[in-house]
Protein backbone atom coordinates (compact mmCIF):
# COMPACT_ATOMS: atom_id res chain seq x y z
CA UNK A 1 0.00 0.00 0.00
CA UNK A 2 1.62 3.37 -1.04
CA UNK A 3 1.79 6.40 1.32
CA UNK A 4 -1.01 8.10 0.03
CA UNK A 5 -3.27 4.98 0.02
CA UNK A 6 -2.58 4.43 3.96
CA UNK A 7 -3.20 8.13 4.30
CA UNK A 8 -6.72 8.33 2.57
CA UNK A 9 -7.38 5.21 4.68
CA UNK A 10 -6.44 6.95 8.09
CA UNK A 11 -8.24 9.74 7.12
CA UNK A 12 -10.99 7.96 6.37
CA UNK A 13 -10.96 6.00 10.06
CA UNK A 14 -10.08 9.02 11.47
CA UNK A 15 -13.37 10.78 10.30
CA UNK A 16 -15.26 8.10 10.95
CA UNK A 17 -14.07 8.20 14.60
CA UNK A 18 -13.95 11.89 14.51
CA UNK A 19 -10.48 12.61 15.76
CA UNK A 20 -10.23 15.90 14.24
CA UNK A 21 -6.30 16.43 15.34
CA UNK A 22 -5.43 13.39 13.82
CA UNK A 23 -7.34 14.23 10.73
CA UNK A 24 -5.67 17.62 10.55
CA UNK A 25 -2.35 16.48 10.69
CA UNK A 26 -2.83 14.11 8.33
CA UNK A 27 -4.71 16.39 5.60
CA UNK A 28 -1.54 18.68 6.38
CA UNK A 29 0.83 15.32 5.49
CA UNK A 30 -1.25 14.99 2.16
CA UNK A 31 -0.94 18.25 0.75
CA UNK A 32 2.63 18.66 1.45
CA UNK A 33 2.87 15.32 -0.62
CA UNK A 34 0.50 16.90 -3.11
CA UNK A 35 2.48 20.30 -2.98
CA UNK A 36 5.68 18.21 -3.93
CA UNK A 37 4.60 16.06 -6.94
CA UNK A 38 2.86 19.25 -8.39
CA UNK A 39 6.54 21.05 -7.63
CA UNK A 40 8.26 17.95 -9.55
CA UNK A 41 5.26 17.55 -12.04
CA UNK A 42 5.36 13.76 -11.35
CA UNK A 43 4.73 10.91 -9.01
CA UNK A 44 6.37 11.10 -5.88
CA UNK A 45 9.32 8.33 -5.42
CA UNK A 46 8.86 6.63 -2.25
CA UNK A 47 12.31 8.36 -1.20
CA UNK A 48 10.93 11.52 -1.86
CA UNK A 49 7.82 11.13 -0.22
CA UNK A 50 10.36 10.08 2.96
CA UNK A 51 12.21 13.23 2.37
CA UNK A 52 8.88 15.17 2.83
CA UNK A 53 7.91 13.57 5.89
CA UNK A 54 11.04 14.21 7.37
CA UNK A 55 10.39 17.53 6.19
CA UNK A 56 7.15 17.67 8.34
CA UNK A 57 8.95 15.95 11.23
CA UNK A 58 11.93 18.75 11.10
CA UNK A 59 9.30 21.67 11.02
CA UNK A 60 7.49 20.39 13.83
CA UNK A 61 10.37 19.94 16.47
CA UNK A 62 11.83 23.56 15.29
CA UNK A 63 8.30 24.71 16.21
CA UNK A 64 8.46 22.67 19.29
CA UNK A 65 11.62 23.78 20.20
CA UNK A 66 10.49 27.24 19.56
CA UNK A 67 7.37 27.14 21.35
CA UNK A 68 9.10 25.48 24.91
CA UNK A 69 11.48 28.49 25.12
CA UNK A 70 8.64 30.97 24.62
CA UNK A 71 6.71 28.65 27.44
CA UNK A 72 3.87 28.36 25.40
CA UNK A 73 2.84 24.79 26.64
CA UNK A 74 -0.76 24.92 25.03
CA UNK A 75 1.20 24.94 21.56
CA UNK A 76 3.90 22.48 23.10
CA UNK A 77 1.22 19.31 24.08
CA UNK A 78 -0.21 20.70 20.39
CA UNK A 79 3.05 19.95 18.27
CA UNK A 80 3.72 16.78 20.69
CA UNK A 81 1.02 15.13 19.44
CA UNK A 82 1.20 16.02 15.79
CA UNK A 83 4.70 14.67 16.03
CA UNK A 84 3.40 11.49 17.31
CA UNK A 85 1.10 11.03 14.12
CA UNK A 86 3.71 12.71 11.68
CA UNK A 87 6.22 9.70 12.92
CA UNK A 88 3.35 6.98 12.43
CA UNK A 89 4.40 7.30 8.72
CA UNK A 90 8.02 7.38 8.84
CA UNK A 91 9.67 3.89 8.67
CA UNK A 92 11.15 2.66 12.40
CA UNK A 93 13.68 4.93 13.74
CA UNK A 94 17.32 3.49 13.47
CA UNK A 95 19.00 3.35 17.30
CA UNK A 96 22.07 5.15 18.65
CA UNK A 97 24.05 1.93 18.07
CA UNK A 98 22.85 1.26 14.70
CA UNK A 99 23.60 4.60 13.41
CA UNK A 100 27.28 4.34 15.10
CA UNK A 101 27.83 1.68 12.70
CA UNK A 102 26.73 3.26 9.73
CA UNK A 103 28.94 6.30 10.31
CA UNK A 104 31.87 4.10 10.79
CA UNK A 105 31.67 1.91 8.00
CA UNK A 106 30.93 5.14 6.35
CA UNK A 107 34.37 6.79 8.01
CA UNK A 108 36.04 3.81 6.57
CA UNK A 109 34.80 4.13 3.13
CA UNK A 110 35.97 7.27 2.57
CA UNK A 111 38.94 7.25 4.62
CA UNK A 112 38.14 10.35 7.33
CA UNK A 113 40.71 11.26 9.72
CA UNK A 114 39.39 14.04 10.90
CA UNK A 115 36.48 16.98 11.36
CA UNK A 116 37.54 18.15 7.74
CA UNK A 117 36.33 14.80 6.16
CA UNK A 118 33.14 15.59 7.63
CA UNK A 119 31.32 16.44 4.26
CA UNK A 120 32.50 12.98 2.92
CA UNK A 121 30.94 11.31 5.53
CA UNK A 122 27.60 12.72 5.90
CA UNK A 123 27.36 12.44 2.18
CA UNK A 124 28.02 8.55 3.00
CA UNK A 125 25.97 7.80 5.82
CA UNK A 126 23.02 10.23 4.79
CA UNK A 127 21.36 8.24 1.42
CA UNK A 128 21.48 5.05 4.08
CA UNK A 129 19.42 6.53 6.94
CA UNK A 130 16.85 9.02 4.84
CA UNK A 131 13.89 9.24 6.93
CA UNK A 132 15.17 7.05 9.78
CA UNK A 133 17.23 9.46 11.88
CA UNK A 134 17.06 12.84 12.29
CA UNK A 135 20.03 14.49 10.58
CA UNK A 136 21.23 16.54 13.20
CA UNK A 137 21.77 13.13 15.83
CA UNK A 138 23.65 12.13 12.60
CA UNK A 139 25.62 15.24 12.70
CA UNK A 140 26.12 15.10 16.10
CA UNK A 141 27.33 11.62 16.26
CA UNK A 142 29.35 12.08 13.11
CA UNK A 143 31.32 14.91 14.96
CA UNK A 144 32.03 12.75 17.97
CA UNK A 145 33.11 9.62 15.64
CA UNK A 146 35.73 12.16 14.41
CA UNK A 147 37.27 13.70 17.52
Amino acid sequence: MSLLERLNEDMKSAMKSKEKEKLSVIRMIKASLQNEAIKLGRELSEDEELTVLSREVKQRKDSLQEFENAGRSDLVEKIKTELTYVNEYLPKQLSEDELIKIIQQAIEEVGASSKADMGKVMAGVMPKVKGKADGSLVNKLVLQELS
